[in-house]
């Protein structure tokens, strides 16, 4: 059965195989993190709209779109969320995450920008040192502040 397989694999090369690939192999979204450390050593954390009421606290992050490099989605969507300006640093985690998804961390600098949430997403945005954490925090985001080290 493996050779026959194996046969009509090779008589369908190109585009049809790409196609065969697509159908049997499941789809990923690509959710990305930035652990955003000011010069101070300070960690930002969004206080997210969407998120659960009683851990509302957690990293910027947000969706890779298509074709995007994943160190560039970080910096987007802080300037989306923030008006910040990141650069972005090492890659810190990649794992799997909910149903369909992966999730990369990467560490990010704060550079510049002028502060100005984006009301629809994030109720407020604040510095805060890596000890003293606010209450109502997503412990993966604990965790990724206590692995990674200021950039």
């Amino acid at each position: 059965m493996k050779r026959i397989v194996a046969r009509m694999w090779k008589l369908i090369r190109g585009p049809l195989q790409w196609r065969v690939l697509w159908f049997a192999h499941a789809k990923f979204m690509v959710g990305v993190t930035g652990i955003v450390r000011n010069e101070a050593g300070e960690v930002l954390l969004l206080k997210h709209r969407m998120w659960p009421a009683d851990r509302p606290w957690g990293l910027p992050t947000g969706y890779a779109i298509k074709s995007e490099e994943f160190p560039k989605t970080i910096v987007r969507e802080v300037k989306e969320e923030t008006g910040l300006d990141v650069v972005p640093g090492r890659l810190v985690q990649v794992t799997s995450g909910y149903k369909l998804r992966v999730e990369i961390a990467y560490e990010a600098l704060h550079v510049g920008g002028t502060l100005k949430i984006d009301g629809f997403e994030i109720l407020e945005a604040k510095w805060f040192s890596p000890d003293m954490l606010p209450e109502g925090m997503q412990e993966s985001h604990i965790q990724l502040i206590k692995t990674g080290s200021p950039t």
